[in-house]
């Protein structure tokens, strides 16, 4: 009998890498028809892909162009999938990230994609993603939209053993905001998505189609825009 257990984020990417990249999922797929057109202005920086997983987004932005690009995950598993794509051998480095192993002003350009949540200290992580990222320098953060998460919706998989969600940590944008603020990064843009009819086959494929015209109104994916417009004595040391 299959019973559904909560993990904690690496334990749970851990047991989702095997079949992480075959999944089929509407949520991401709205946030990479959103993003894709902003990626191309990577072309010749440097790229941060903060929990960056298989190297999903990491391998777009270097087939876009980018000078140089790390990529940071605390789960081995994901990382043993993302070694595999030969655009990404060498670039993949096992690390926390409220800890990353770069000196500081290295990166021009970051991308954290559903992993926002999944950070308890939300704090220590705008921190030391300031600490790396040059002036002048953008982030992008997508997640799981708040109002998503109220109505139920979590960040989980099935396995043959059983229905796992993954721990997290869901924030207001307000908050999310605030916290980029304090560091000295500017809101440049924040936009809530909804799923819509490109994602409509993803649903029928997995015999859901029947969700379909409820989960469209709902919020699905926050995505916001920074920019390190400013600096502090903390972040330069």
């Amino acid at each position: 009998m299959n019973t559904s257990v909560l993990l904690p984020a690496r334990e749970g990417y851990d047991r989702w890498a095997p079949k992480y990249d075959e999944t089929f999922n509407p949520v991401i797929a709205r946030e990479e028809r959103y993003l894709e057109p902003f990626m191309q202005g990577v072309q010749g920086k440097s790229v941060l892909d903060l929990a960056c997983g298989t190297g999903r987004w990491l391998e777009r932005v270097f087939a876009m162009g980018a000078h140089f690009g790390a990529g940071i995950d605390r789960s081995h598993a994901m990382l043993n999938v993302a070694q595999k794509k030969s655009s990404l051998q060498g670039k993949l480095i096992n690390a926390d990230c409220l800890s990353l192993p770069f000196r500081s002003s290295v990166f021009e350009f970051v991308i954290c994609s559903f992993a926002l949540s999944h950070v308890p200290d939300l704090q220590r992580l705008v921190r030391e993603l300031v600490r790396v990222l040059k002036l002048q320098g953008e982030v992008f953060i997508s997640d799981l939209h708040p109002e998503a998460y109220a109505r139920g919706w979590r960040t989980g998989f099935r396995d043959a053993c059983s229905a796992v969600q993954i721990e997290a940590f869901p924030r207001s944008l307000q908050e999310v905001v605030q916290t980029f603020q304090a560091e000295g990064l500017d809101c440049l843009a924040n936009e809530s998505l909804h799923l819509g009819e490109p994602e409509r086959p993803i649903f029928v494929s997995a015999h859901k189609q029947h969700v379909f015209d409820e989960m469209v109104r709902i919020p699905a994916v926050l995505v916001c825009l920074f920019k390190k417009c400013r600096t502090t004595r903390a972040h330069d040391q």
